[in-house]
């Protein structure tokens, strides 16, 4: 990853620019760890004092996660994203859910009515990698895996502001999905998710919206129990 041709803003800024397109591209996925300071000082051909003050610009911005110790994480794919986490990192997690239920119910039911062959594909490969991570054990992956389904359906919705919308509210969601599944994935938290693909399958708008929000609302009875 070498810096693109040079221009005459500051070199701090050209590596922000550039580390911010290995974010918003995907090329690091939220929840990823990104290069550590020497590789970037490395693939950039900058001083370390410059790839420092970038990381900690995109740390402040919202879109990075320096965890002393540990590395840097990517925490979101936009400034927006990063201030939807940072406001509502403390908002009750019941509030959290009904949210959730709410945004992936009308997502769900939409995706029924307007989901295409290659959506659901999309929706049935993001399941079965899903139950992959699942039967894999590792709490984050899985993690990832269930979020990528779930954006998977606002996707096939074809609502460009409710999956942006989204998109900026997934470090949130993110958060409660851990705190739905614990820090170890234990049998009686599994909650199946094929209802979901086989309603939107047969464009079932209401079947499709009422397992979305179950989904969401087992996890939050259990999590109150």
């Amino acid at each position: 990853m070498a810096l693109t041709s040079p221009r005459r803003e500051p070199l701090a800024d050209q590596v922000i620019a550039q580390l911010r397109i290995q974010i918003t591209s995907g090329e690091w996925p939220v929840g990823s760890r990104i290069p550590t300071e020497v590789e970037l000082v490395e693939q950039l051909g900058v001083a370390r004092n410059t790839v420092r003050e970038a990381v900690r610009a995109l740390a402040h911005n919202g879109l990075l996660d320096i965890r002393q110790g540990s590395g840097t994480y990517v925490l979101a794919t936009s400034e927006l994203a990063g201030v939807m986490h940072r406001r509502f990192a403390d908002a009750e997690q019941q509030q959290v859910a009904e949210l959730r239920a709410t945004l992936e119910s009308s997502a769900a039911r939409l995706a029924a009515g307007r989901r295409t062959a290659q959506d659901l594909e999309l929706l049935e490969l993001a399941s079965e990698r899903r139950e992959e991570a699942w039967k894999g054990g590792d709490t984050e992956s899985f993690i990832q895996a269930d979020a990528a389904f779930h954006q998977a359906v606002v996707a096939a919705s074809h609502n460009e502001v409710l999956a942006a919308l989204y998109a900026d509210l997934g470090e949130v969601l993110r958060a409660h999905l851990r705190n739905d599944v614990g820090p170890v994935l234990a049998a009686d938290r599994y909650v199946p998710h094929a209802d979901i693909v086989e309603a939107i399958r047969l464009r079932d708008g209401a079947r499709a919206a009422e397992r979305a929000a179950w989904v969401v609302g087992r996890c939050s009875i259990e999590e109150g129990a």
